[in-house]
């Protein structure tokens, strides 16, 4: 799972926030300088990083113990402005992550589909940035030039919204499209599925199994169980009046059956088709019209040539936007880590966010003990308050037993799971 840990100290003492992802994981945490170092008149503003006590403890606890893969997770310096602007900041950042989350599952889900005989492969194929998943996370900086990070957060994050929205918007359109070919092609290829009773017959049948353009005489396609051939070639002539003699011809048959021809005079075709029925042979109501014929078999091919003409364009416009949407997700990751932070401990900023990959799935409980062990201190009165259900933080999207001494946020990179 992936996870990221944000961390920040105010001067009265240290505090910590954490923000996870789940998947193949990292976490990712931060730290805050020393008291001196904030207070130092002539310093520039401390670096963010963990400080050292903290570092190593965490490496000892989770990295050393092979609990978990641990990387720096960059998060640019936003400008804030006014803090009271950042909560509803935060709800509308909740909602925006759970869209672009719905999104890029959506989209694999569909390379999955489109991809057909191939999704074995659809894998190959969900890149972010022309890498894998995880690998892009654990070394994920931010697009100053997509997202500044000097403009107001609200225009950040009105950005990535709007990128998010057309690329929905595109997919719908572009799916529905795909989607009604494969279906029209979908239900002409059932017509050619099945057996005798169920099936088309136009690509059985040729010209020369009937007699055409006769005012008096029809040639009739006649489904005879396999028990019953016998019988049908001893009565078929004296089923009715006025059927000609050796006219009947097998054209094909399955499991069930087989499909005979027989030729009659057109003004006993009812008397035929009820002696047929007292024998259990079955008549179809087929009449061979040539032109009909050849539509189908020309529909059939435009909508084959049209599904392969469109499956290369929308498999690279999943793949492309696909990239482009996962990336926007771990910036509004970014994005809620901050303003999380910034909620919680206020100012001045200072932390360092870092990701923490499990090594084993079985390992993420642990995990988070020596988490809580380590970090716990950063906001004991918070960590005590875990324990009353009525506790409500202002500005924090999570529930109570999500409520951690640190920011914590999810990441799930099992996107076809």
């Amino acid at each position: 799972m992936v996870s990221v840990l944000q961390e920040t100290h105010r001067e009265e003492g240290p505090v910590k926030r954490e923000a996870e992802t789940r998947a193949s994981q990292p976490q990712v945490k931060e730290g805050r300088q020393p008291p001196e170092a904030e207070k130092a008149p002539t310093a520039p503003p401390a670096p963010r990083q963990l400080p050292s006590l903290d570092k190593r403890r965490l490496e000892a606890f989770t990295s050393k113990s092979k609990l978990s893969y641990n990387t720096k997770f960059a998060i640019p310096d936003f400008k804030v402005g006014i803090l009271d602007s950042l909560v509803g900041l935060s709800d509308e950042l909740g909602k925006l992550d759970s869209c672009a989350e719905s999104l890029i599952r959506r989209m694999a889900q569909s390379v999955v589909e489109v991809m057909e005989d191939s999704k074995g492969k659809a894998q190959e194929h969900l890149l972010a940035n022309g890498v894998d998943l995880t690998s892009f996370v654990t070394h994920s900086e931010w697009d100053m030039a997509k997202y500044p990070a000097k403009q107001p957060l609200v225009s950040v994050v009105d950005t990535i919204a709007k990128q998010l929205a057309q690329i929905e918007t595109d997919l719908k359109s572009r799916l529905a499209a795909y989607n009604t070919l494969k279906t029209n092609l979908e239900n002409l290829e059932k017509k050619s599925m099945g057996n005798l009773f169920t099936r088309t017959l136009s690509d059985i049948v040729s010209k020369e199994d009937f007699v055409l353009d006769s005012e008096y005489l029809v040639t009739l396609l006649v489904i005879v169980p396999k028990p019953n051939y016998s019988q049908w070639q001893k009565t078929y002539e004296s089923l009715s009046d006025m059927v000609v003699p050796r006219s009947t011809k097998l054209i094909t048959e399955d499991k069930e059956g087989g499909l005979f021809t027989v030729t009659l005079f057109r003004k006993v075709i009812e008397d035929f088709k009820s002696k047929a029925r007292e024998n259990k042979f079955t008549v179809c109501e087929f009449y061979y019209d040539e032109k009909e014929i050849k539509r189908e078999r020309e529909e059939m091919a435009r909508l084959l040539s049209d599904k392969k003409q469109q499956y290369g364009p929308l498999l690279r416009w999943l793949k492309v936007n696909f990239s482009e949407a996962f990336i926007a997700w771990i910036h509004i990751k970014a994005l809620r880590v901050f303003v999380e932070s910034v909620l919680r401990y206020g100012l001045p900023v200072n932390f360092q966010a870092v990701l923490l990959q499990p090594h084993k799935k079985s390992s993420a409980k642990r995990l988070r003990e020596v988490l809580n062990s380590v970090f716990g201190h950063l906001d004991e009165v918070a960590a005590t308050s875990i324990l009353d259900a009525s506790v409500e933080i202002p500005g924090l999207q999570l529930s109570n037993q999500d409520y951690f001494p640190y920011v914590y946020f999810h990441i799930d990179l099992s996107l076809l799971d």
